[in-house]
């Protein structure tokens, strides 16, 4: 097994870390290196209850799967519509581009609905009736779009979140609110002894890899050659002599 190389800046960062978690085991250290080495950063995916190596590689697998973001062409009727610039959320009919404001309107969702099951160009049907779909933003740059008066009505293109359905003027605000409301940071020590959550699988073999006895030894033989860290290696030795009287 080669050696590890604990660079300066690393070993400040396991000082740091060994002083402020004084309990912290051998394992739970380790981890921690590992998260510092190889620049970890674990994130949670709720909706899917998954644990991922980082926000970037999440976001790859899901953008390579369509499961991120969709194309979506949307209607703007001309002349002035039921939004003004206090408006927060919007309920746009995609047969004719009609559209209700959170601020104009007493009860828009209930309005959209009553709408699309009327509307003469919806023609598509769900069990013989007129099928009730219509589109929800509470992006600001998509609702810009309806207060400003137009000639004659436009097309514009559009995204919609594949996990909440919104709908977003931009990629990259399809992203800000997936990040901002659908992930949440955990620390790589915490990861592998939980058991609320799914590990994605390239994920959990690097783990399971990474802790091999032999690695975890190397580890520690290149702490030792730290005279700061003698002491947390000496109770280290301590806890693995005495497991095996807890054991019985």
């Amino acid at each position: 097994m080669a050696a590890i190389a604990i660079s300066e800046t690393l070993k400040d960062e396991l000082l740091r870390f060994l002083k402020k978690n004084k309990k912290a085991d051998l394992i739970t250290t380790y981890l921690f290196f590992l998260e510092k080495k190889f620049n970890i950063d674990p994130v949670l995916f709720i909706r899917d209850k998954m644990i991922f190596q980082s926000q970037d590689d999440l976001i790859k697998k899901l953008e390579a799967q369509g499961k991120l973001w969709r194309e979506t062409e949307i209607k703007i009727q001309y002349g002035q519509q039921s939004v003004n610039e206090q408006t927060k959320k919007i309920y746009i009919c995609p047969f004719t581009g009609k559209v209700f404001g959170d601020n104009t309107h007493p009860n828009p969702q209930d309005a959209i609905y009553d709408w699309v099951s009327k509307c003469p160009e919806n023609t598509e049907r769900v069990g013989g009736l007129k099928a009730k779909r219509f589109f929800v933003s509470e992006d600001p740059d998509v609702i810009k779009n309806y207060i400003v008066k137009r000639k004659e009505p436009i097309t514009k293109i559009v995204y919609s979140s594949a996990v909440t359905g919104k709908l977003f003027n931009s990629k990259q605000a399809v992203l800000d609110d997936f990040t901002r409301n659908q992930l949440k940071p955990i620390p790589l020590e915490e990861v592998p002894n939980q058991n609320r959550f799914q590990i994605e699988e390239n994920f959990l073999a690097f783990i399971q890899a990474q802790l091999e006895e032999s690695k975890i030894n190397s580890f520690v033989e290149a702490l030792s050659q730290y005279e700061e860290f003698s002491s947390y290696i000496d109770l280290w030795l301590v806890e693995d002599k005495e497991e095996p009287e807890d054991a019985e």
